[in-house]
Formats: C-alpha cells, sequence, structure tokens
C-alpha cells in the first residue's frame, strides 16, 4: 500500500537520524545529569552538548534555552513566566494562535487581533492593542492549520516601541523556514520537524523580563535525556536537508492546491506564496468533516481537519471562523521528508471521487 500519511503538521514521522541519536544515547543518558558521579557526568555531557546543537540550530545562546516536556507546557511557561516577570496580567494575541497558546492566555486578561482571510494577522489593530500595559504579546511565526506566514519582524517593531515582549510560537515553522527576528520568547516542539514527541523547546532572551512558574526547582522540566539528544540530533539533520525540502514540498503543494482548485465547489484556504512549504487545507462545501477524514482513511490517507464535525471537537476551528473561511468539510494536507509524488498523485486521484461519493449520499 502507499503511503499515505498527510498529516505531518500534527506529528512528523521520526527522522532516522532521531531513531540513531535516541538508541545511541540509552547507553550514556541514563543517568541523572545533576549529579557528580562518571554516569551522571557523562550524562551531562550529552545534555550539554544537545543543549549547544539545538542552541546553534536557533541562533541563541546555550543558557537561554530550556528544554520542556512538550511545546505545551513551553507555551505556558513562557507566557506565564512573562506576566510574572513584568508584574503584568493582559496578553495581546492574534485570534488564529494554537489552542496551547489562547489557553494560557486565558489563565488571565486578553486582547485578541484580528486577521485577515488569508490568515494574516492585522498589523494597524496589533499595534493599536499593544501598550505599556501588556504583559506580553503572542504571534505565532505561521500558522499550524492553514500555514500563512504572520509578519513576526513588524509586529515585534510595534512591540519594541512600548518595551513588551513578543512570544513567538514556533513549533511550525522550526526546521522548515529561518528563525524570525525581533521576538524575546520563542517555542517549538521536536515531533512537529521529526523529532520525538515528548521534547518542547523555550528560548528566553537575555534582558526579558521573565519568571519561572510554579514552585522553585533547579532542574528543567524536560528531563528525557535520551529523546532530547534525539530532538538536538534531528532538527541539525532537517536543517541540512532544509533548502532541498523547501523546493520538494512546495512543488508538491502547489500540486496539490492547483488540482483541489478544480473540484467544484472546494475553496483553497491560507496564503498562496507566503505560507508553510509543507502544508495546505481547503474545504468541501456540502460535506461533513468527519465523513470526509473517515472516507480518506479508508483509501489509505490520513489527513487532519479543522471542520466542526471532527470527533476531537465539538466547535468549529477558531481559525477558519476568524478567517471567516468555511469551516465545514474542512482537509489540512501535510508533507514530509517521506511523502512522494506517488503519494501526492494517489491522495488527488481518490479525492475527487470520495468528494462526489459523499456529497451523492447527502443529496447533493
Amino acid at each position: 500500500m502507499r503511503s499515505g500519511y498527510l498529516d505531518a503538521a500534527s506529528s512528523a514521522p521520526l527522522h532516522p537520524v532521531a531513531r540513531e541519536a535516541w538508541a545511541a544515547a540509552l547507553t550514556d543518558g541514563w543517568a541523572d545529569p545533576a549529579r557528580l558521579y562518571t554516569q551522571a557526568r557523562r550524562a551531562r555531557q550529552l545534555l550539554d552538548a544537545a543543549r549547544a546543537t539545538t542552541a546553534d540550530c536557533l541562533g541563541v545562546r546555550p543558557d537561554e534555552l530550556t528544554f520542556c516536556a512538550s511545546g505545551t507546557q513551553a507555551a505556558h511557561l513562557a507566557i506565564e513566566g512573562a506576566r510574572r516577570g513584568r508584574k503584568r496580567e493582559s496578553v495581546t494575541h492574534s485570534a488564529v494562535e494554537h489552542s496551547a497558546v489562547l489557553h494560557a492566555a486565558a489563565l488571565g486578561p486578553t486582547v485578541e487581533v484580528p486577521v485577515d482571510r488569508l490568515g494574516r494577522v492585522d498589523l494597524a489593530a496589533w499595534t493599536a492593542a499593544i501598550s505599556p500595559e501588556t504583559a506580553v504579546a503572542a504571534l505565532m511565526s505561521a500558522n499550524h492549520e492553514v500555514g500563512t506566514v504572520q509578519p513576526v519582524a513588524d509586529a515585534a517593531a510595534a512591540c519594541a516601541a512600548h518595551g513588551v515582549p513578543l512570544y513567538v510560537d514556533a513549533a511550525q515553522s522550526l526546521g522548515r523556514l529561518p528563525v524570525p527576528p525581533g521576538w524575546s520568547l520563542l517555542t517549538g516542539s521536536a515531533h512537529k520537524w521529526g523529532g520525538p514527541p515528548g521534547v518542547g523547546l523555550l528560548v528566553v532572551r537575555k534582558g526579558t523580563r521573565w519568571r519561572r512558574p510554579g514552585p522553585a526547582d533547579e532542574r528543567e522540566p524536560g528531563r528525557d535525556l535520551p529523546s532530547i539528544v534525539a530532538a538536538a540530533a534531528s532538527l541539525r539533520a532537517v536543517l541540512a536537508e532544509a533548502e532541498a525540502e523547501d523546493a520538494r514540498l512546495r512543488a508538491l503543494v502547489g500540486r496539490i492546491r492547483d488540482s483541489v482548485a478544480k473540484i467544484p465547489d472546494v475553496e483553497v484556504i491560507g496564503d498562496p506564496d507566503d505560507r508553510l512549504p509543507h502544508l495546505v487545507t481547503f474545504s468541501c462545501l456540502y460535506i461533513d468533516g468527519e465523513a470526509l477524514l473517515h472516507a480518506l482513511d479508508r483509501r489509505g490517507y490520513a489527513v487532519s481537519s479543522g471542520s466542526s464535525c471532527t470527533s476531537s471537537t465539538l466547535h468549529p476551528s477558531h481559525v477558519l471562523v476568524a478567517m471567516g473561511a468555511l469551516s465545514h468539510g474542512n482537509v489540512r494536507v501535510s508533507l514530509h521528508r517521506e511523502t512522494t509524488p506517488d503519494d501526492v498523485d494517489g491522495f488527488l486521484a481518490a479525492l475527487p471521487e470520495v468528494v462526489a461519493a459523499l456529497r451523492k449520499e447527502a443529496g447533493v
């Protein structure tokens, strides 16, 4: 059966380098790196090397980087730590941030900034929403549902004018696009780029007023050393492949965008040009989202959806609603390093048949 996993934006397949690094680290990375005996010193060397590698990949200092247990934990630490450090509560954020960021922000007062039809933040509204009383402003590097890249540098300039730190959720772009400039806090998640699950990244730039939430603890919240080593090794590997993969995946996504747009009553969503290289989202009129996903799964294709009828939520995608886009019959396709042209061709052959069959069942 052809490889039909097309949901890398949820979790990318484990990179071979990650698998090798994880297995190797099990030999020497099982001890507590905070101790002083021989095995612990070896574990500490592995941790320090992983931190240095990851920091170099991100263009930051090693002592600015904290390993976390997940990208969600990193997002909560970034926002709550900024609130505590600045002794302010209000969080300004775009309307299309990841739910983890929205949940963290909602623990206090918030100001939501709208986006346009492509999912890009309204810079005039963003600038008006920033004030010296803002604890932190949150703007993702690129959207996880529709792929639109956000104007981080311009948003950062508006924040800097008021001395407000900018937090950037870079989960979808790390390993795929350059790290944007101007931020004070940044987070990522290893399993999005082909690293193992259970490793998040939090970067707090020197000079940023930030205080760790929760009880004092000298240890990092991320303590799975073999997975941390695998995350660092895989990030370095995907960056080495990034230029070639960018061109390859953009071409494949371009074929998908062009093909699905020819299906009657299908809307392709998100910026057609300034976007993530591996992701495309479209909505199909007159189709239940969950039924569409199940039908594609029966054909061997795993995709995701922001539709209001999917099994993971009873609510429509807040991203699609904020954009004014159709939230029913929605499909997100996200490719990865193992996706081949044959996989894409097979999906594009199956999709019109599935859409036609479901519309027929619905009496359309």
